[in-house]
């Protein structure tokens, strides 16, 4: 948690009651009162009367311009209460991310009743990789066409908004009717995924890290967990003991793009080569130390991993899923592919101070994992 005197960032966490009680009573976040108390509300962390009691007497009148609450578990309920500070007179907030939320269309719709306030400031509304689609940018529009409307940047990327989304944007933004001759106030928004053809990767797997119960077959592109052990010879690489693992052939440089289908209960993730391969420890596990970042599938739910922190998502599972990583930015993203649509899950922003190689895990018997063709 970062704590400014006039920004607010809580990027990656989940604010509780105590946390925010030791920020209010040090004097340094009272512009924060409001969001605290809207945060206090949607993950129903309420301590107790007198705390609350206290809280909504002291609330203060100003707002902090800036406010990141990037990937912090905020859902649709959550957009109720951030509208509500949008759309208060003392609000001077102008930047707001709220990039890699499982916000939804319904959160973005609840969302927008804020921005179109005559009172809104706001400047610059990140809702990267929030899961809009059409339906979301629909709601958008109306907050876009405001005639109070400072909203100069909106950012959709990584989210599915179809071309009818796009343009109906593009279309308020552009219409003199709204702006006039304010052509410094129209609205740039940003909706491309960032990668191309060129960044498709064809991975290798790699006999030599392969676990005795995990099995090759298809031209050695799929990779199914299996009940006996296989005749491996040893290989100081190979990974023993309960983890299912193994690791591809090639290194990902620059920026990189490739699809699987999985069965079961597996992982997808992005490691180190050094990543530990012997014992029975969590150290050799993707996702469960500071060497890999995974992405944890089963039937009922996607889940990211890294260095043994877990974060839920609430889209529903399907049986393939895309993965990006730019290397040299420090980005890695999942996406769940239906219907040949990307559907974007997570985004980890980090530095990468090694190579990365592509990994899988499967857990149980039965489950597997192929390397689709693109």
């Amino acid at each position: 948690m970062s704590v400014f005197s006039e920004n607010i960032g809580l990027h990656l966490c989940s604010p509780h009651h105590s946390c925010c009680k030791a920020l209010w009573g040090s004097g340094g976040w009272r512009g924060g009162l409001e969001l605290l108390r809207s945060f206090l509300n949607v993950f129903s962390m309420w301590a107790d009367s007198s705390f609350q009691s206290q809280l909504s007497c002291r609330a203060a009148a100003f707002h902090p311009p800036l406010t990141v609450l990037s990937g912090c578990g905020l859902s649709e309920r959550s957009c109720g209460a951030l509208s509500s500070v949008l759309s208060s007179q003392s609000s001077s907030l102008t930047h707001l991310d709220l990039s890699n939320n499982q916000l939804q269309d319904s959160g973005v719709k609840r969302l927008s009743l804020g921005l179109e306030s005559p009172h809104c400031k706001l400047e610059a509304l990140s809702l990267s990789g929030c899961l809009v689609s059409e339906e979301g940018c629909a709601s958008l529009v109306s907050a876009v066409r405001s005639k109070s409307s400072h909203l100069r940047e909106l950012d959709l990327s990584y989210n599915h908004p179809g071309d009818s989304g796009v343009k109906e944007l593009s279309a308020a933004v552009e219409d003199p009717h709204f702006h006039k001759q304010q052509i410094h106030h129209m609205c740039h928004i940003r909706t491309e995924l960032f990668f191309s053809p060129s960044d498709f990767s064809q991975l290798q797997l790699d006999e030599n890290s392969m676990h005795r119960k995990l099995k090759l077959s298809n031209n050695n592109r799929k990779v199914t967990h299996v009940e006996e052990e296989q005749p491996y010879p040893h290989h100081p690489h190979r990974f023993d003991d309960w983890t299912y693992q193994l690791l591809c052939r090639n290194d990902l440089s620059g920026r990189c793009y490739w699809e699987v289908e999985w069965s079961g209960d597996v992982s997808i993730s992005v490691s180190y080569r050094g990543i530990r391969r012997k014992g029975d420890s969590w150290e050799c596990v993707f996702g469960v130390n500071h060497h890999s970042w995974s992405l944890w599938c089963d039937d009922t739910r996607y889940s990211v991993w890294h260095n043994k922190r877990e974060t839920l998502l609430l889209s529903p599972p399907s049986g393939r899923v895309a993965v990006y990583v730019d290397c040299p930015a420090g980005s890695l993203s999942f996406f769940r592919v239906s219907s040949d649509s990307l559907i974007h899950l997570y985004t980890v922003n980090t530095t990468f101070t090694q190579p990365l190689y592509a990994g899988f895990t499967l857990w149980r018997s039965g489950s597997s994992v192929s390397l689709c063709p693109l």
